[in-house]
């Protein structure tokens, strides 16, 4: 009985401590229920405009922050920072892990209107591609041959502390938005190399088959992930970053223009039948509920943890609370035992 009792107060003790540290800011992340071994993804953004502020979607073989394991993640993160003109293709891989980040700057800002991005992933090469024109290619590289996992889908808005990376920090200008249209996947066919199939998310509700919310967090990131920050509202996913206090969104968000789903491909999209993308998409091979999604090119320095704040909205505190009461009811029966 002892014993047992030892173990649910140390379970407590540190479930207590997350509390305690719960942040003051809270940002948000979807990830899909799915992982994906190459593709096309295609998604039509409105990002936040803040210094301090990410507004990413990237590719993450779940697990990847485990020590020993390798690293394998491909990234689009849109700055806040200098009027949101600028954004970083980024592949992180190996045990380091390594990166190849590269920060482009467009000559209007992605923070005003949407815009269409496309990240290309199959065995010769990975390419980023925004509003139809190909911004950076990676080809045939032992960076590439690291990339053989199956990868879960992320959306996500936070704050680094990063200050030379993101810039100064002001949560003045809090709430601030990330906006997505929609978001379409086709699958890659090895033999025909060409793009086919797939599935795609106008987001005319939260769908939980295909999509979680996060609620953790991870070391040098200003804000936790509360579900209630996800919100699905009139065709648009909003991504809120807020104080800890005010999460949630209320207002209407922007509308997207009519937008084609052909964008500058250097691979053609087959007519092929969708269900040819059984092969490529398998299910996570990790709890989603036990992986923290780091997405930063200071990933090698950064120690992740999955730690959920008290804004999380997550099952975690709720279930600490139920811990702490089971283990209240231990004591009162080990006092009662010993007398």
């Amino acid at each position: 009985m002892r014993r047992l009792l030892y173990v649910f107060l140390a379970i407590t003790t540190g479930l207590a401590a997350q509390l305690v540290h719960a942040k003051a800011y809270k940002g948000a992340e979807i990830y899909s229920n799915n992982a994906y071994l190459y593709g096309r993804y295609e998604m039509r953004m409105q990002s936040a405009k803040a210094s301090g502020v990410l507004s990413t979607f990237f590719t993450y073989k779940d697990g990847s922050q485990i020590a020993g394991t390798v690293w394998e993640e491909i990234d689009i993160e849109i700055f806040g920072k200098n009027n949101g003109t600028q954004w970083q293709s980024n592949i992180i891989y190996g045990t380091g892990p390594s990166h190849t980040e590269e920060t482009h700057t467009e000559s209007t800002s992605l923070a005003e209107g949407y815009h269409t991005y496309v990240l290309e992933w199959t065995p010769e090469y990975v390419a980023w591609f925004v509003d139809g024109v190909e911004k950076r290619r990676i080809t045939g590289t032992s960076t590439l041959n690291t990339l053989t996992s199956p990868q879960s889908l992320r959306f996500n808005i936070w704050a680094s502390d990063s200050v030379p990376w993101v810039g100064a920090w002001d949560d003045s200008v809090l709430p601030v938005y990330q906006f997505v249209s929609y978001i379409e996947y086709k699958a890659y066919n090895a033999t025909t190399k060409t793009f086919e199939g797939g599935w795609r998310d106008d987001f005319n509700s939260f769908d939980t088959s295909r999509w979680g919310k996060a609620n953790w967090t991870f070391d040098s990131n200003r804000v936790d992930f509360a579900p209630e920050n996800a919100v699905v509202k009139d065709g648009i996913l909003v991504l809120a970053l807020t104080k800890e206090n005010a999460t949630g969104y209320t207002g209407t968000p922007p509308a997207d223009e009519p937008a084609s789903s052909s964008s500058a491909s250097s691979v053609a999209p087959s007519s092929a039948a969708a269900s040819s993308i059984a092969a490529s998409s398998v299910g996570s091979s990790v709890a989603p509920s036990s992986v923290v999604a780091v997405s930063s090119t200071a990933a090698s320095s950064k120690a992740a943890s999955n730690n959920s704040g008290s804004g999380g909205g997550g099952g975690t505190v709720h279930y600490g609370w139920l811990l702490l009461l089971g283990a209240l009811a231990l004591v009162r029966n080990a006092k009662r035992n010993s007398h």
